[in-house]
This record gives C-alpha cells, structure tokens and sequence, in this order.
C-alpha cells in the first residue's frame, strides 16, 4: 500500500507543477480542467517511470561530466515528449502546449524543483 500511496503523491505533486508552470510560464498552455491536469500528470509520472531511467542511463557520461545538472536534459525530454503521446488519447487532444523552448526550459525547471521536493519529503 506504500507505493501505491507514493505513486498518487507523485501525481498530484505532477499536476501541481503543471499547474504551476501555467500560472507562471508564458508560452505553457494546458487545459484549466482538473481532471485533464491530472490524467497529464498521470502520463508523466508512467512515463517518468518507464523511460526516465533508460534516458538516464544512456546519458550517465553526459549526467556526470555536468555534475547533475544534466538531469535538467532528461527531465526536459520527458517534457518534450509528453504532448506527443498526450495527444494520442482523445480524450487529453491538444490539452498541453509548448509555445516555445523557453516555455520548456522554465517549465522543465519548475517540475523538476517540484519532482525534487516531493521526492525528498515522500
């Protein structure tokens, strides 16, 4: 029952993110839908899940060269890859929006503080 309880932890702690980066990231759409955000966070937190340690894992040299910061890369590809496989469910189409690599870099910053965080207290 831990990691069950973990695992919805991760998810709100996604959706807050998210809904941070769109309160104060211009250039970051997504839905203003509470269930839309979480259903997103969901599929962040399996595809955080599923490929964030292969990515971390083909790119440990890169990871280590920067002393951790390349942590950021990975993170920000799980981002980039997210309104892609979103709009794949029909319900979720078009729900997420990066207008620009800026909107993904602050994004990608605010979600992984957040990740951070919660990863720390849970």
């Amino acid at each position: 029952m831990h990691w069950l309880l973990k695992f919805a932890i991760i998810i709100a702690g996604n959706a807050l993110a998210l809904w941070l980066a769109y309160l104060y990231v211009p250039g970051f759409v997504i839905s203003t839908d509470w269930t839309k955000i979480v259903l997103i966070a969901l599929v962040l937190a399996l595809l955080n899940g599923l490929l964030k340690p292969v990515l971390k894992l083909v790119l440990a040299p890169f990871i280590i060269l920067t002393l951790g910061i390349g942590l950021l890369v990975v993170n920000g590809i799980m981002l980039y890859i997210l309104p892609h496989l979103v709009d794949y469910i029909d319900f979720l189409h078009g729900s997420i929006i990066f207008m620009d690599i800026p909107a993904l870099v602050y994004t990608t910053l605010i979600v992984s503080v957040v990740n951070f965080v919660i990863h720390i207290a849970a």
